[in-house]
């Protein structure tokens, strides 16, 4: 994953934050929507950009772009750099190969030390019941 490419490809929107702040929060547009279109971008390898779609399929609009939004801070810069800071993140966990299970084989002399073990308490709840 190319960062300095990932950056070119990136678009900010600055949007007024919801919640309190009062006349702060009714003028400043402080809150940054990041997008970025990851079949366009020119940033990942063919096989990373197919990881990515995968995994974040579920997070993707129609047109396949990913959207995130930060308001943390009352700085739009900041929360311009917390964003790119959260996509970087989520693109990186999303771009590293699954590891592959293996079953794992229970060895032969287990599975009939816990059977033996089943019978032997078996017997010995049988042998409580005392009957004439």
């Amino acid at each position: 994953m190319d960062l300095n490419q990932l950056e070119k490809d990136v678009s900010y929107t600055a949007v007024a934050s919801s919640g309190p702040g009062g006349q702060h929060a009714n003028k400043v547009a402080t809150k940054v929507l990041l997008e970025l279109d990851i079949e366009k971008s020119s940033a990942f390898a063919k096989a990373e950009k197919e990881r990515i779609l995968a995994a974040l399929q579920n997070q993707l609009t129609k047109e396949n772009l990913l959207k995130i939004s930060c308001q943390e801070s009352r700085s739009q810069a900041k929360n311009k750099e917390l964003a790119f800071a959260k996509l970087v993140k989520l693109l990186r966990k999303s771009a590293k190969p699954k590891k592959v299970r293996r079953k794992r084989v229970v060895p032969a002399s287990v599975k009939r030390k816990r059977l033996n073990d089943k019978k032997k308490h078996s017997e010995k709840k049988a042998n409580r019941n005392f009957r004439l």
